[in-house]
């Protein structure tokens, strides 16, 4: 962002820069992805984004469906990304995360205590909150209850260091 970001006009606070734009997205050289810890994977992704982005953008106006089906066409944006990118945009309160590594084990731990359950089952659990259930998990998240740990936390691996 520092980089390739401006900083954000008007009074805001000291480091706070403004998203570049598509072109300036799409000249970023591949080992200034990899620096920065971006696989080449999810740059690709990114890449083909901003080739689209003017339509992408579109999406704003579509209700949250039809704007997750257009997130969709782009080749590496699935179910997880778009509902996390549209909850942001959007403030889509009914999509949940489907695919999130740890959040379907802490929405069953918080609210039937089983913190082995996958999407079906957290999507059965958050069922009588429908229309909310992003808020929901957002609401247990907060909330601090989480399954005990069992293991340490496993240490990042630096891309950029390669």
């Amino acid at each position: 962002m520092r980089k390739y970001g401006e900083p954000a006009p008007g009074p805001a606070p000291a480091g706070l820069y403004v998203m570049p734009d598509p072109r300036t997205w799409a000249l970023i050289p591949s080992w200034e992805w990899h620096r920065a810890g971006v696989d080449a994977q999810r740059s690709s992704t990114v890449l083909r984004a901003v080739r689209v982005a003017r339509r992408l953008e579109e999406a704003v106006a579509l209700d949250p469906e039809a704007a997750a089906a257009r997130l969709h066409l782009v080749p590496g944006i699935g179910p997880w990304t778009s509902a996390e990118t549209l909850q942001r945009a959007m403030g889509a309160p009914d999509l949940v995360s489907v695919g999130d590594y740890h959040l379907p084990g802490i929405v069953g731990y918080a609210l039937a205590g089983d913190r082995t359950a996958d999407d079906a089952a957290m999507l059965e659990l958050l069922a009588p909150y429908a229309g909310q259930r992003h808020r929901a998990t957002r609401l247990i998240l907060l909330s601090g209850r989480t399954p005990p740990r069992r293991a340490p936390r496993m240490t990042p691996g630096n891309i950029g260091a390669l």
